[in-house]
Order: structure tokens, then sequence, then C-alpha cells
């Protein structure tokens, strides 16, 4: 019974707030309300500027060392199991092989932001 009627009581709730979004909000749009707005002046060219490449490699190396931290985190309970040396060796590897990256991106130039 108290399933039943608390499922009633939300579903009547949810209804209610639906009902009241869509009654209470008075649009009325306008030229001025509609048109794009870039600090007080008219906008010039387009809006769609191409970013750099730059840009997208950070973030791409960030997703990567980033993905260091989820790939080590279960290395604690790890240890616990029968061959905690094996445990080991690898988490070392994996930061060794994420160090040696991060050295060559370095090298490339690849984390410089002025040319």
């Amino acid at each position: 019974m108290k399933p039943l009627l608390l499922f009633v009581i939300l579903a009547t709730l949810a209804l209610a707030l639906i009902a009241l979004s869509l009654w209470l909000p008075q649009t009325n749009p306008d030229m001025e309300k509609l048109s794009p707005y870039e600090c007080g002046f008219d906008p010039l060219g387009t809006a769609r500027l191409p970013f750099s490449m730059r840009f997208f490699l950070v973030a791409i190396l960030f997703i990567l060392f980033d993905l260091e931290i989820a790939l080590l985190l279960p290395t604690p309970w790890a240890l616990n199991s029968t061959t905690p040396p094996t445990t080991m060796l690898l988490a070392t590897a994996l930061i060794l092989l994420l160090t040696l990256g991060l050295i060559y991106e370095w090298a490339q130039g690849g984390l410089e932001w002025a040319e």
C-alpha cells in the first residue's frame, strides 16, 4: 500500500510541476531579444571561428595522463593478491611509460603555448 501511495503522490507532484512550468512563463520574443549580443556592438563576422589545434592537443594529453589515475587506482587492492611483485612491476611499467611519453611531448614542444 505504501509504495503505491508514494508513486501516486510523486506522479501527481511531477505532473503539477510540468503543468506549472508550461503555464508560468510568458515569453514574448521580439527582434531585440532575438538579436545576438556582443557587448553593445553590432556583430562583426561569424561566431564560428576555428580553434587552434594546440587546444585539442592539450585536451587529448590531459585525458591521456588523467587516465593514469584510473588505471593506478586499484593498485592498493591488487597488492593484496597472490602476486604483489607482478602488480608492482606492472604499475611501475605504466608510470615509466607515461613518464617517457610526457618527456617526449615536452621535448617535441607539445606543451608550449607560444610558437
